[in-house]
Formats: structure tokens, sequence, C-alpha cells
């Protein structure tokens, strides 16, 4: 074969395989667009995790409202009525007596605890620790969500832009394509060159394939993020650029230590097993209680006649021996509090670890971002070089694709440097529980 009849081929096969890339039925995308605040809300309102924590404070203010209810007093009311027939045994005569046996009576009753060794006030302050507790675990739930969201939403957005990289890619191919296709008319390209060109092509193509799979599977777990059915289109936000920190190291790192969610409920644990040791050590002094009574009796059904007593009570109650319940019991609390107390410290280096950890993720991604940028100005000037050298026969065909696969992965490592900082800044923000 002579080597115009190889070039004609090789056209040929390059048209054919273009056409086919572009005849070939692409993934349908997304048409569900979304902003980041939409999906955050979302995926706020449909987390089962979320859901358990809004359970988990109403439990905590039950649990307060009954703490406040020991305060109050108990009332109760009862009634009753009966009928028996006119021929009855009467026990206390061991004859049958003849007449009405009707009778039917009412009563109210009520009772208070006057003392009970400072239990239910315990209890109360106890209750409220739970609820702050509870409270504070909410949000940093909260904050996890968010932070999850986040993940998927730029992670949608992250492999959408490697979709344009690797579209930029094919352009490139195409590009030095020509070129070879030029210098194959004046003779001077190769079949080397021809081949080196072709796969290029190849392999552009095959790479947009699967940013175009890999974005479809990302943005259908964002769809299902948000209880989406199908895949969803994240809308880019503004602001995504490197900005400081309004808070200084050390501030955020304070922040962290001292009134992060995970460490404001760790310390209102702890005050809650303080408060359980108390009750506990109430069982060793005595209670008081006082309790009042009203009845009414009558064998008619009628409140005109009948008879009525009322009553009061005053009751103290000490237990000299319980089988060393008690003695148990404020062992367990005794245990339960030490152990909330070493849950507390942990909490507390582990926010300061966690939120050191996400500052040096911003500030490597930053140095990361100004990096990756000037190696893709570096990258796109090389290549510019050699497609000069080798349109004038000095650069070879493996150089210039060499250079091409470089610009490509320089800007691979724009977007991914961008949205590591985005992601490491989400991260920080859910460590402190708060925006920066």
């Amino acid at each position: 074969m002579t080597h115009r009849r190889w070039i004609c081929t090789t056209r040929r096969g390059v048209a054919s395989l273009a056409v086919t890339g572009v005849l070939l039925p692409a993934p349908a995308l997304a048409q569900v667009t979304v902003t980041l605040e939409e999906a955050v809300e979302r995926s706020l309102e449909r987390s089962p995790a979320m859901a358990q924590q809004e359970q988990a404070v109403g439990n905590a203010l039950a649990s307060r409202r009954q703490a406040w209810g020991a305060f109050l007093p108990n009332l109760s009311a009862s009634s009753s009525g009966s009928l028996r027939s006119t021929s009855r045994f009467d026990a206390a005569t061991d004859r049958i007596v003849e007449g009405s046996a009707d009778s039917y009576s009412a009563g109210l009753s009520a009772s208070l605890t006057l003392f009970d060794g400072g239990r239910m006030f315990s209890e109360l302050s106890g209750t409220g620790a739970d609820v702050r507790a509870a409270e504070a675990r909410r949000v940093n739930q909260r904050h996890q969500v968010t932070l999850q969201t986040r993940n998927l939403f730029f992670a949608a957005l992250r492999q959408g832009d490697l979709l344009e990289v690797a579209q930029q890619r094919v352009a490139q191919a195409e590009e030095s394509l020509a070129m070879v296709r030029r210098s194959a008319q004046v003779g001077t390209a190769t079949v080397s060159d021809s081949l080196r060109a072709r796969l290029e092509m190849i392999n552009a193509q095959q790479a947009v394939l699967q940013a175009e799979t890999s974005m479809r599977a990302a943005r259908f777990a964002l769809g299902r993020q948000i209880g989406a059915s199908g895949p969803v289109e994240p809308v880019r936000p503004e602001g995504l650029e490197p900005s400081p920190l309004a808070l200084s190291d050390e501030e955020i790192l304070a922040i962290a230590e001292a009134v992060s969610p995970t460490v404001v409920a760790a310390e209102e644990s702890t005050r809650a097993a303080a408060v359980n040791v108390s009750v506990a050590r109430s069982a060793y002094l005595p209670s008081i209680s006082f309790s009042s009574g009203y009845s009414w009796a009558n064998q008619d059904l009628s409140l005109s006649s009948g008879t009525t007593s009322w009553s009061l009570s005053l009751r103290a109650s000490y237990p000299i021996f319980n089988g060393f319940t008690r003695e148990g019991s404020l062992d367990r609390a005794q245990f339960a509090q030490r152990l909330a107390r070493l849950q507390e410290d942990d909490a507390r280096l582990a926010a300061r670890e966690q939120a050191d950890a996400a500052l040096q993720d911003v500030r490597t991604a930053e140095q990361a971002i100004e990096i990756a940028q000037e190696a893709r100005t570096v990258a796109e000037e090389d290549l510019r070089v050699i497609r000069e050298r080798y349109r004038v026969g000095v650069a070879t065909i493996l150089e210039l694709v060499t250079s091409q696969i470089a610009v490509v992965q320089a800007s691979v490592n724009v977007v991914t440097a961008r949205y590591d900082y985005v992601l490491a800044r989400a991260q920080l923000e859910a460590v402190l529980g708060r925006e920066l």
C-alpha cells in the first residue's frame, strides 16, 4: 500500500469514527435543576437522621414538662354505682335479708409531695440539660446533612466541569489530527504520526463517555439526596472562588473546642450525668407527702341526702435498707458521670483536631489552586510552542500528544483543586456549626 493510499484509508477511518461518535445516542441528561439552597432545604426535610433528632428533642421537652408536673399536686376523681336484688345474703348476720341494696358513691382526692430529698429539683435540672444536649445534637445533625448535600452537589458540578475538560481534549485531538492531515498532504507526516493522532482522538472520545457516565451518576446521587426520582442538574452558585476566612486560625480552633455542636452536646450530657448522681443520692433522704380526700355515699341516686366524709394525711417515709438498691444506683450514676466527663474531654480534642484538619485542607487547597492554574498556563503555552514546532517539522507527534495530555491533566488539577477548597471550607463550617 502506498503512502497516499494509506493516508486516504486513515482519513476514511477517522471520519467514520467521528460520525459514529456523533450518531451514538448520548444518555439523556437531567432536566430538573436545583440550587444549593434548595438542595439543602429539601435534604433536611426528608432526612431520616434529622427526623430522629427532631423526635429526640420532642422527647426531651416532654420529659422536662413531666419534671415540672412533679411540683404540682396529683388529682383524681372516682364514682361508682351498684344495684342488687331485694333478697341478698348479709355476711355480717349470716342471714338472707330483704330490702333495697342500691348504693352510689363519688370521691375526690389529691396528693402532693412536700419533700423527696431534692429529687424533683435534680430531675428538673437534668431534663433541662437533656433538652440542651438534644438541641445541640440536632444542630450538629443539621450541619452533617448540609455537609453531605454540599458534597453531592459539588460532586455533580465537578463531574460537569470534568466533562468540559474531556470535550476540550476531543477538540485538541481534532485540531492535531487536522495538522497531521495537512502535513501528510505535503509529505512531512509519517504513518506513525497519523496512528498516534488517531489513537489520541479515540482516547479523548472514550474520556468523554466516561465523564458523561460519571456526571450522570453524580446527578442521580444528588437527586436521591433531595428526594428526586431521577438525575438533578445543580445550578452553579456564585462565590466559589477562595476568599479570606473571617476568623484567625486560633479563633477557629477556640470556637471548635468551646462551642461546636458536638462539644455542647457532650457538656450537657455531663451535666445530666451529674444530676443523675444527685437523684441517686436523694434516696438516702426521707420523703414527705400530703394527701386529702372528700367522698360521698348514698343508697339513692340523689345528692340531697347521703353521707359525706373528708380526710387529711401527712406521710413520711425513710427506707432504712432496701437490699443495696440505693448503693447500686449511686455507683452506676457515678460511673456514668465519669464516662461522660471522659467523653466530653475527647469531644473537645476531636473537635479541635477536625477543625485543624479542615483548616489545613482549606489552606492547602488555596495553594493548590494557584499552583494548578500556573501549571495549566505553562502547559497551554507549551502546547502552543509544540504545535508550531510540529508545523515546521521540528517536533514529533509524540511530543505533541504528550503536550496535549499535559494540558488536559493540568485542567483536571485546576477543577479538582477548586472543589477541594469548597468542600474543605464546608467541612470546616460543619465542625464549627456556623458559616464563615
